[in-house]
């Protein structure tokens, strides 16, 4: 399971040209899934973003988490995270967990952050969606599990 961070100051997914979710001060999560992952790493994976102290304190420094700054995670299924670019000029999904799973562990990772008491906006899993967001930093980590 793989998760691109960035810290934001806003971000929103448009689908269809209408608003489906937005957020203001928070976290952009774009999150694949691969074959073999499952409940344990959505549960380590979602606390490690809700706790990773990436927002600053009063003097600058990286040292609050994003529940410490009462910020929102907006989280948009991204099976591209998996694509494998090492060979040729095509990338390779061999990697990403087929559809029906992934959504169910993307689903998951949503319920844990919401149980969290984060403020939660999602994209529409298989959607094309238009993804727009203002990098806070600009701030960006790929966490994996």
């Amino acid at each position: 399971m793989k998760c691109l961070i960035q810290r934001v100051k806003r971000a929103s997914v448009t689908i269809n040209n209408k608003l489906y979710s937005k957020i203001e001060k928070g976290i952009l999560a774009l999150l694949g899934v691969e074959k073999g992952d499952n409940s344990e790493n959505a549960i380590k994976l979602a606390e490690k973003v809700i706790n990773l102290r990436i927002f600053e304190d009063e003097n600058g420094k990286m040292n609050k988490s994003l529940k410490d700054v009462h910020g929102e995670m907006l989280i948009v299924s991204q099976f591209t995270l998996c694509g494998d670019c090492k060979k040729g000029t095509r990338p390779s999904f061999d990697k990403a967990e087929l559809p029906q799973k992934a959504n169910e562990l993307y689903e998951e990772f949503v319920k844990i952050v919401n149980q969290s008491g984060i403020s939660t906006g999602t994209g529409k899993f298989g959607a094309m969606m238009d993804v727009e967001l203002i990098n806070d930093g600009p701030v960006t980590f790929l966490l994996e599990k």
